[in-house]
């Protein structure tokens, strides 16, 4: 059989523990029979990324800004056990928040729904989709352990060396203390994203802060928003017959729990990443969600929203059987390789990606799936079957 051909290659970044394993499992049985696969290849592994300081996670990003599209696999941020674990050289930071600051986009994460999953929120009857502001407040920020007794300041000098000054806290022992910042340019990047968005989507946009609180910090937030909704979006908004609200963080948590779902949700930076693990997880599974980074300038990173399955990698070691769920991580290349097929005007390359996402969709809903669907699915349990990891991607690749 001839393969598909592709044009211009995407970027592929490789990752860790057990979705690296799934990750050359999907390129083996699923693209490669099929695709004559372009990729330039960057190894995002703890280990490799330990060697070059870090250096490939940059040149990764940059790369995707030349190309246009990424696919990326999971990858570990280190804490101070995983330092010790793989002997790093220091904690470094998450190449998710790395990218995703070089690239300037915003995260839309959308659970995949399938016969046979149903959300435990039961009035939730449509997908909602997460939008996640992807730079700055606590994934860059600055930390000090305080010792002891002493006082915290925040200090802003400008460019013509006045200071602006304000007390953080008078220390009386030990404790820490946290600087974070954002920028209006990324805000602002952030509310066209999510206004242009629900527009391709034709989907009600809502937004929530807690500026009642962070009166500076998280109101900029809202006025920038507020600012860019009405100068430029409310009128091709009132056109489409859907709407952008904005409410506090906390009713909008209450709000969407009793909402029938089928919106846009805005979020920032740390909201978004707590509350996408919510929503994939109420709709069923973590490895049930597809996440992409759109960046202003037209750039596309695909990944799967969940992190290493670590659990499932040390038994995979021990040559234990794994019954990992590979779902998120295919529909990652599926994602690339759609963007891509539609960017270089491929028809066969856009309408093999749905081929293989409806494949491995009709396989879930046939009653084949992994342990953790098995758990929670509907489907009657004689018709149940659940395969390892392997077997699960095998059982795809004959329905294709």
């Amino acid at each position: 059989m001839a393969k598909i051909e592709m044009k211009t290659p995407l970027v592929e970044m490789d990752g860790d523990e057990m979705t690296r394993i799934l990750w050359a499992l999907i390129k083996e049985k699923l693209l490669l029979p099929f695709v004559d696969l372009k990729t330039e290849y960057y190894d995002l592994g703890l280990k490799k990324r330990d060697e070059t300081n870090d250096q490939v996670t940059i040149d990764s990003a940059e790369a995707t800004k030349r190309l246009g599209v990424a696919v990326k696999c999971a990858t570990i941020t280190p804490n101070a056990d995983r330092v010790k674990e793989y002997d790093l050289k220091e904690m470094w930071k998450s190449p998710n928040g790395t990218i995703r600051a070089i690239l300037d986009g915003t995260v839309f994460r959308t659970p995949i729904t399938v016969k046979g999953i149903e959300p435990c929120v039961k009035n939730w009857v449509q997908p909602i989709t997460l939008a996640r502001h992807a730079y700055g407040d606590v994934y860059k920020n600055v930390e000090i352990r305080v010792p002891g007794a002493g006082k915290a300041e925040l200090v802003f000098t400008d460019e013509n060396g006045t200071e602006t000054r304000k007390l953080i806290q008078e220390f009386k022992g030990p404790g820490v203390v946290q600087g974070m910042h954002n920028l209006d340019a990324s805000i602002e990047s952030f509310a066209r994203a999510c206004f242009q968005f629900a527009l391709d989507e034709k989907k009600e946009l809502w937004f929530g802060t807690k500026d009642t609180i962070s009166k500076t910090y998280d109101a900029r937030f809202r006025e920038i928003f507020e600012t860019v909704y009405e100068a430029d979006y409310r009128t091709k908004f009132e056109e489409e017959g859907i709407t952008f609200f904005y409410t506090l963080i906390d009713d909008a948590v209450a709000r969407i729990m009793k909402s029938k779902g089928g919106m846009i949700w805005a979020c920032k930076n740390y909201d978004g990443d707590v509350m996408s693990d919510m929503v994939s997880s109420a709709f069923g599974s973590l490895a049930m969600m597809t996440s992409v980074l759109v960046s202003p300038s037209g750039v596309y990173e695909y990944e799967a929203a969940h992190g290493t399955v670590q659990r499932h990698y040390y038994k995979h070691l021990k040559g234990e059987e794994t019954s990992t769920n590979p779902v998120a991580t295919i529909f990652a290349w599926t994602g690339g390789l759609r963007k891509r097929g539609e960017l270089d005007g491929l028809t066969d390359l856009v309408d093999f990606a749905g081929r293989l996402e409806k494949a491995t969709l009709e396989t879930i809903e046939s009653g084949v799936m992994t342990r953790d669907l098995a758990l929670i699915t509907t489907l009657p349990k004689e018709q149940v079957v659940v395969k390892n990891t392997g077997d699960f991607i095998d059982a795809i690749a004959e329905r294709m």
